[in-house]
């Protein structure tokens, strides 16, 4: 196990996990052991986002959905939900528009099945205004970069893995479980 703060450890344990699997509790622990990641250290640009697979209702649902990732334009100007088409044209989504109370409960498969559909509902939820702001927040008892969603109850908590590569957690009220994911620049 790496020492707390050792995010170089943190991030060969992580790579070492079978196929981006493992428990809550285990996610936890590497977790509280990062080291925080400040709004001001965190690298502006687009950030490509993979899922953290703990068993989470969400599991696989973003991945089938299209998500690719987030944009930090400035503190102030985040897009928390960038998309890919078909095509691999990459562009921000209005979370508002996004059916995350349906997340677990229809089949990844439908999930696959709506993607296809992205080149007809694709105007209808894509956004250029950001959706988001990044804010350093105590959260399990670390001062670190978070992401406040500008219209829903879901703020995102980093902690620095790796230079590039960030370890997020989702709070989002009226789920139990944490959703954890890696955004890598």
């Amino acid at each position: 196990m790496a020492e707390v703060g050792d995010a170089g450890s943190a991030a060969v344990e992580l790579a070492e996990l079978p196929g981006g699997r493992c428990t809550a509790e285990h996610a936890w622990e590497l977790f509280d052991r990062l080291p925080a990641a400040r709004v001001a250290e965190v690298t502006l640009g687009r950030w490509r986002g993979e899922e953290l697979d703990t068993g989470h209702p969400f599991a696989g649902v973003l991945v089938a959905s299209g998500w690719y990732g987030k944009q930090f334009d400035d503190p102030d100007s985040v897009h928390p939900l960038l998309f890919a088409d078909a095509s691999g044209n990459i562009f921000a989504v209005d979370p508002r528009r996004v059916p995350l109370g349906l997340a677990g409960k229809v089949p990844v498969a439908g999930v696959e099945a709506v993607r296809k559909l992205l080149p007809v509902i694709g105007p209808a939820i894509r956004t250029r205004r950001p959706a988001a702001r990044l804010r350093d927040i105590e959260y399990r008892g670390v001062v670190s970069a978070a992401m406040v969603y500008d219209h829903l109850p879901i703020i995102d908590h980093f902690r620095r893995l790796a230079a590039d590569t960030l370890l997020g957690v989702m709070d989002m009220r009226g789920i139990g479980e944490p959703y954890f994911f890696i955004l890598r620049r």
